[in-house]
C-alpha cells in the first residue's frame, strides 16, 4: 500500500512539473502515473549501472555529474513513452532537480509507520 501511495505522489509531482515547465509534456493523469512507474523502474535497474560506469567523472566533478545521470534517465523515459516528452538535456536536468525537490516535499507529508 505504501508503494502505491509513493507512486501516486511521484505521479502528482511529475504532473505538476509538466504543467509549469514549458519543455516538459505529459498526457494526462494516467500518463503521469505511467511516467512515475517507468521512472521508478529505471531508477532501480539502470541508474546504479550508470552511476558505477560514470564513477570517475562523478568523483572529478564532486558529484555534479549525477545531475547528468538523472537527466539521462529522464531522457530514456522520454524515448520509451510516447505520452511523455522533454525538449532537451538542459530541460531534463532542470526537471530532475525540481522533481527531486518536489518529491522530497510531498513525501514529507506522508506518514510512515516505523516497525
Amino acid at each position: 500500500m505504501n508503494l502505491i501511495i509513493k507512486l501516486l505522489v511521484n505521479a502528482i509531482a511529475v504532473f505538476i512539473l509538466a504543467e509549469f515547465l514549458s519543455g516538459v509534456r505529459v498526457d494526462g493523469y494516467v500518463g503521469a502515473i505511467i511516467v512515475a512507474a517507468v521512472l521508478s523502474i529505471l531508477n532501480v535497474l539502470v541508474k546504479p549501472v550508470l552511476v558505477v560506469l560514470t564513477l570517475p567523472v562523478t568523483i572529478v566533478t564532486l558529484g555534479l555529474f549525477l545531475f547528468v545521470v538523472n537527466a539521462l534517465i529522464i531522457l530514456l523515459v522520454d524515448k520509451l513513452l510516447s505520452s511523455f516528452s522533454v525538449d532537451g538535456i538542459w530541460t531534463a536536468i532542470i526537471f530532475s532537480v525540481l522533481l527531486s525537490f518536489l518529491q522530497s516535499i510531498l513525501h514529507s507529508f506522508i506518514k510512515t509507520e516505523k516497525k
